[in-house]
Order: C-alpha cells, then sequence, then structure tokens
C-alpha cells in the first residue's frame, strides 16, 4: 500500500468545538500508531480532503512525522474551489496552515460549491486513487464519514481494498494506557 486517505468524523459530530478540546490529542495520538505502521510498511502518500475534524487532525499528524519520516507526503484534495471562504477567521488560518504544508494540493471540481453532488464526487475519486483507507468510525453513530465508508465498500466488492478502523474503543484504551502510564509514573517518583 503506497497510498492512503484518512477520514473520520468532523468535529462538531463528536462535540468537538475547538482546537483545546482533550479529545483531540488522543484521536491524534490513535491516528500517528496507525500512521507509523502503515509508512514504515510502505505508505508515501496521505490524502485528505481537508474537511475539519479528524482530517485536518490527520494532517497536523502527518507534517509532525515528516521529521521521522521525510518521504511521506501529504495531499490535500478539496471537493471544490474555497471550501473554507465560509469558515470563522481563526479556523480559516488554521487550514491555511495545513495547506501551505501540504506537498500537493488540488480541487476536484474546479469550482466553488454548487450542489452536494461535489461531495459524493470527492469520495468516489479519492478512493478510486488510493490503495486503502483509514477512517475513524463507530457503526453504532453514523455521520459524514458513512459516505466515504459506503464508496470504499463498493470498491472492495471489486478488488483488495484495505478499510482500517480507529474505533471508540481504539480511544478508549489509550486514554486508559496513558492515565496508566502517567499513575505509574507519579507511584515511582
Amino acid at each position: 500500500m503506497k497510498t492512503i486517505a484518512i477520514s473520520g468524523y468532523k468535529g462538531h459530530e463528536l462535540g468537538i468545538f475547538d482546537q483545546k478540546h482533550k479529545g483531540i490529542y488522543y484521536i491524534k495520538k490513535a491516528i500517528e500508531q496507525r500512521l507509523r505502521s502503515l509508512v514504515e510498511e510502505g505508505v508515501e502518500w496521505v490524502i485528505i480532503s481537508g474537511q475539519l475534524g479528524v482530517e485536518l487532525w490527520a494532517a497536523e499528524v502527518v507534517i509532525a512525522l515528516k521529521v521521522d519520516y521525510p518521504q511521506v507526503q501529504l495531499a490535500v484534495l478539496t471537493p471544490f474551489l474555497q471550501q473554507e471562504e465560509n469558515w470563522q477567521e481563526a479556523t480559516k488560518s488554521y487550514y491555511q496552515e495545513i495547506i501551505n504544508q501540504a506537498d500537493f494540493v488540488d480541487s476536484i471540481t474546479k469550482r466553488p460549491y454548487d450542489n452536494p453532488a461535489q461531495l459524493r464526487q470527492k469520495n468516489e475519486f479519492i478512493i478510486s486513487k488510493v490503495d486503502g483507507l483509514l477512517l475513524l468510525y463507530d457503526e453504532d453513530k453514523p455521520g459524514s464519514p458513512t459516505y466515504y465508508l459506503e464508496v470504499a465498500k463498493k470498491k472492495q466488492e471489486k478488488e483488495s481494498f484495505p478499510v482500517l478502523f480507529i474505533t471508540p474503543t481504539d480511544l478508549e484504551l489509550l486514554v486508559q494506557e496513558e492515565q496508566f502510564d502517567n499513575f505509574s509514573t507519579e507511584w515511582e517518583s
């Protein structure tokens, strides 16, 4: 696997409304753990569409991983031009920082938003270009990642296409491990 798309929920779908939320730390840590092993197995490109939430947090992880893995590349393929146009200024600024550090940026439809089909086209296009999908997803909580998953499942019917998940259980285990590690460190001192 040389290319992987990463997606998941938007921040508001997770009840996360600002960049200081402690849950982001664990989400990024889970993405980093999965990405490190994927990069060591040969992943060279990480593709996102630049949506707020899991995708941009994943982009931050990829950018940070470049220190240890300079070969890993980040591509941002937006569904349409100026997707950030109606976002708040702080969010636009955060998005622009990531875009500026990406290795490749382009828009799938070469026009501003004009209909929801552009989002479906984005999912289909990205899934057609990658070798696998890493999705932060809870089967009991459908949301925006469901659309990506549907396209990936269709691709799986025709060919081998790995869909890897980061689940709520994975995140809970990370939190527990970290709490245990912190407790052990405090206990030893």
